[in-house]
């Protein structure tokens, strides 16, 4: 069932009021430090008392449509939503609204239990009164759910999506057919929520709005993971081995279950890979200008790229992938959130790609787990040593079909291209929103270009 949004009516524009200057302190919003015009694309009435904006969002480059459920609450602070258990506290409260409080609706049991009554998809017998958010950064919101209140795990998690994009969602879709090609490295999806909405010229256009897919029971977040081993000085080489063989295996996958782009062209080979690090730098060098030092070793890198003849043809990737999108649960690893960068557009998010781009993603936060760790020195140099050498080690040696029409010394010179890539991307990144953390990407292009 695809839910229309209906256009902006009096309540939208007061709830929109009520949590403007909420709004920007999310760490979903995309434009964190500007004066972004938000302008009301539409509303949803899941419930009486639950009600879904869609918002405009524009700074700049930035135009992004999010997604901001709330829950209208008696200004006492208790609401039940119809589910025991369910209360507001003062600091769930983000506004006012005619005398009741706006609460953020996207873990709260009344906008949980509206969303299922509205999904798609097999769904699971969770209890709304269950829902937890979970803590931490993020782009989207994703909340736990248990069957009961006294169940002894959870059993499903909802992602709710705060920036939306016209068009298929990766998330959903990509699991369902890595489930269909009978992948069990991905937790398989349960419940989907589409709706329709006018696009930016008014026309109307369709997308997801959340998804909710089966919970890794005992499981633990592949980045705290790698902390925490890193942290107790210990070595992390066996666990990078088995994650990068898992990480082969769900390429193969992605190979069936989407086939390969058979039509590369020419320019799709090694001379694309290298103008898109040489775009990259130049972009990174005029946002931290003090880059710059850093030319003559990207201009190395961009010269051993164009130098080879062929590039491994492209296929669909995860195309976010780090140790934040990995659960460990028991002796098993498992690959979740197939979304793609939140903000960029959907065309690019599903557009085939190198494989070898997902595997830097893992070797670059390899690097963050260490010095997150407090790792400094030679010690972050060891450790980080041997888990990248373990993680090619085990994606390399995994029993699935590797390309053969690059050699590994082909591959390597593009693997080192493309964690160049994705390091000045953080460069720019770090400078922007967490300066303190900038010292990480220079420690790589270091290693990559100094």
């Amino acid at each position: 069932m695809t839910l229309v949004v209906t256009p902006p009516d009096d309540l939208d524009v007061a709830l929109l009021d009520a949590v403007r200057d909420w709004l920007p302190g999310r760490r979903w919003f995309p434009a964190k430090g500007t004066q972004a015009e938000l302008a009301l694309v539409g509303g949803l009435a899941l419930a009486d008392d639950v009600r879904v904006l869609l918002v405009r969002a524009k700074a700049g480059s930035i135009d992004a449509v999010l997604q901001v459920p709330l829950v209208l609450a008696p200004a006492t602070g208790e609401h039940d939503g119809g589910h025991a258990g369910a209360t507001t506290s003062p600091t769930d409260v983000v506004g006012h609204v005619g005398g009741r409080a706006v609460v953020d609706g996207a873990a709260h049991p009344a906008f949980v239990a509206a969303w299922l009554a509205a999904a798609d998809g097999p769904g699971a017998p969770v209890d709304p009164s269950t829902a937890r958010a979970v803590s931490g950064e993020q782009s989207n919101t994703s909340v736990i759910l248990r069957a009961a209140p006294d169940a002894p795990a959870p059993a499903a998690i909802l992602k709710v999506l705060r920036a939306v994009a016209a068009g298929e969602n990766p998330d959903v879709d990509v699991p369902r057919h890595l489930v269909d090609v009978g992948s069990a490295d991905v937790p398989p999806p349960l419940a989907w929520l589409q709706a329709r909405w006018p696009g930016p010229s008014g026309e109307q256009v369709e997308g997801y709005l959340g998804a909710m897919s089966a919970f890794v029971p005992q499981a633990q977040d592949g980045f705290e993971l790698a902390c925490d081993v890193a942290r107790r000085g210990e070595p992390f080489d066996d666990l990078a081995r088995e994650l990068g063989a898992v990480v082969a295996g769900v390429h193969a996958d992605l190979v069936r279950a989407f086939g390969t782009d058979a039509a590369t062209a020419p320019q799709d080979g090694p001379e694309q890979v290298a103008a898109a690090v040489a775009n990259r730098f130049a972009w990174a060098v005029s946002a931290v200008p003090q880059l710059t030092r850093f030319a003559p070793g990207v201009e190395a890198v961009v010269a051993q790229v164009r130098a080879l003849d062929v590039a491994p043809p492209r296929q669909r990737v995860h195309g976010d992938l780090h140790l934040g999108q990995v659960l460990r649960s028991g002796s098993r690893w498992f690959v979740t959130d197939f979304e793609g960068e939140p903000l960029a557009p959907l065309a690019a998010r599903t557009r085939p790609d190198l494989a070898l781009r997902d595997v830097a993603g893992m070797l670059r936060s390899l690097d963050y787990a260490a010095a997150v760790a407090g790792l400094t020195g030679d010690a972050a140099q060891s450790w980080t040593d041997a888990a990248r050498a373990a993680l090619l080690d085990g994606y390399a040696g995994a029993a699935v079909a590797q390309p053969v029409d690059v050699d590994a010394d082909g591959r390597a010179v593009l693997l080192r291209a493309l964690e160049l890539d994705k390091t000045l991307y953080e460069a720019v990144y770090e400078s922007r929103n967490r300066p303190t953390w900038l010292p990480i990407p220079l420690a790589g292009l270091e290693r990559l270009a100094g």
